[in-house]
């Protein structure tokens, strides 16, 4: 039996390079890291991602950067208070 979707961790690969263009016309080199590190951030979730089971690739890519950084947040906000 074959699959009838890909990995999803070929499908963001995909989906990053269809971003090249975008970070290609990014100003600063420092920028395109960030960009570079954003889509890092994705490849930590990609097994959630594949049971989200969504076409739209983008969407549970975007979703594990701000659950990523909410966490950051959240965490930064527990060691202000203490």
């Amino acid at each position: 039996m074959g699959r009838t979707i890909p990995s999803f961790r070929i499908a963001a690969m995909l989906e990053e390079k269809e971003w090249n263009l975008f970070r290609k016309y990014l100003d600063k080199k420092r920028r395109k890291k960030a960009f570079d590190d954003l889509f890092s951030i994705a490849r930590l979730y990609n097994s959630s991602c594949l049971y989200a089971v969504n076409p739209i690739r983008i969407y549970p890519i975007m979703m594990s950067i701000v659950l990523y950084q909410y966490k950051i947040l959240k965490e930064k906000k527990l060691t202000i208070t203490l």
